[in-house]
C-alpha cells in the first residue's frame, strides 16, 4: 500500500538534489527492460544515500542488493575520486544493465560487481567499510544484519530500506514480513548501533556504529 502520498513523494523528489543525466537514462532502461521497475531506488532514496556519503565523508561502501546498478552508481557519484564500492547480487542479468551503465560513467571505476549468494560473498571480502547498505532479498534481512554491523567501521553507516514492506512489517503476518520486523527489532535493541528510521518512501532504517558490544 502506498505509505507516502504520492504528491508528497514527488514534492520531495522536485526539491532535492537532482539525479545526473546517466541516473536518468538508468532510471528508464530500468523500466523499459525489466519487470520489476518497482524494485528501483528512486531519485530521493539515491539524494538520502548521497547525502549521507558525502556528510560522513565515507569512502568505502558496501551494497546488498544491485537491481540495475542505479543506487550504486548514485552512491559511486558522491565518493570521492578514491572512493571504492562493492555491490553484491544473484542477478547476473539485471546487473550487466548497470555495468553498461557504470562503463559511461567516469565514476565506473569506483564501483566493483561480485555475483552469487550475498551471505557467502560477505564471508569473503576483507576489511571494514564506512557505510553498508541494504537492499537485498527481504526474508534474510535478519542474516545481514548481524553479517554486517561488525563490518563497520566505528562511527560507520548501516542503511537499510523497505523497513515498512509496504506497511506488512508494522502488522506482520507472512514470513518476510516477520522477517522484516524482526530486523528493525532487532535494530532497534542492537548496542553496537545508534539507529533512526525515516518515513521516505518504503522506510529508510540509518543506523552508526558506535562501540564494539
Amino acid at each position: 500500500m502506498p505509505l507516502v502520498d504520492n504528491d508528497v513523494d514527488l514534492y520531495c523528489e522536485r526539491h532535492s538534489h537532482q539525479p545526473s543525466d546517466l541516473l536518468n537514462e538508468l532510471f528508464v532502461a530500468t523500466h523499459q527492460r525489466t519487470e520489476w521497475a518497482i524494485m528501483l531506488v528512486g531519485p530521493l532514496e539515491a539524494s538520502v544515500l548521497r547525502m549521507l556519503i558525502q556528510t560522513s565523508g565515507a569512502k568505502r561502501v558496501l551494497e546488498l542488493g544491485t537491481f540495475t546498478g542505479y543506487s550504486a552508481l548514485a552512491m559511486a557519484e558522491a565518493l570521492p575520486a578514491d572512493g571504492q564500492l562493492i555491490t553484491l547480487d544473484m542477478d547476473a542479468e539485471t546487473t550487466a544493465i548497470g555495468k553498461e551503465f557504470w562503463a559511461r560513467s567516469p565514476h565506473g571505476h569506483k564501483i566493483e560487481s561480485k555475483l552469487g549468494p550475498a551471505l557467502e560473498t560477505l564471508t569473503e571480502l576483507e576489511g571494514q567499510f564506512d557505510l553498508i547498505f541494504i537492499d537485498a532479498d527481504k526474508h534474510n534481512y535478519p542474516h545481514y544484519w548481524e553479517a554486517c554491523v561488525p563490518m563497520l567501521n566505528p562511527g560507520g553507516l548501516i542503511v537499510v530500506d523497505n523497513v515498512f514492506l509496504g506497511g506488512r512489517s508494522l502488522n506482520p503476518e507472512s514470513e518476510v514480513a516477520a522477517a522484516v520486523d524482526g530486523m528493525n527489532r532487532r535494530a532497534h535493541e542492537d548496542t553496537r548501533v545508534e539507529c533512526t528510521m525515516l518515513s521516505v518512501r518504503d522506510g529508510m532504517l540509518v543506523g552508526r556504529r558506535v562501540h564494539d558490544a
